[in-house]
């Protein structure tokens, strides 16, 4: 592991391609508490995809959890997400609550970059 990875501010293994088995494969060593729901989701989009016979759900799925991966990978960037997002649930003030909104805004940019993907929303 290299010293930034041990660090938490690198990455602890490269980007996987966008498949439905090199992203769980990643998420089995950097995120395995997920891997359930992934295998949920998938279920669920292939089931999606065959009803409407349109691949979309397929591709909103693999991009949603590229960034995941993208996120969960660098575990910096995974604990400030969930600090911020733990923090956007107590916020009271407007211009608190834009900042909080700003920089969850800049991870997720970050993450899709790094899974080389676009900026459409992953939901």
């Amino acid at each position: 592991m290299s010293e930034t990875a041990a660090d938490g501010h690198g990455p602890l293994t490269p980007q996987p391609k966008t498949t439905a088995e090199d992203l769980r494969a990643a998420l089995v060593q950097i995120a395995p508490n997920q891997v359930a729901t992934f295998d949920a989701e998938r279920t669920a989009a292939v089931e999606a995809a065959r009803s409407q016979v349109d691949a979309a759900p397929m591709r909103r799925f693999l991009r949603r959890w590229a960034l995941t991966v993208a996120i969960e990978r660098v575990p910096a960037r995974a604990a400030r997400l969930s600090e911020l997002e733990a923090r956007a649930a107590q916020v009271e003030e407007l211009a608190e609550g834009r900042a909080i909104a700003a920089e969850v805004a800049a991870i997720h940019a970050e993450a899709a970059a790094d899974a080389c993907i676009d900026g459409r929303s992953a939901g």
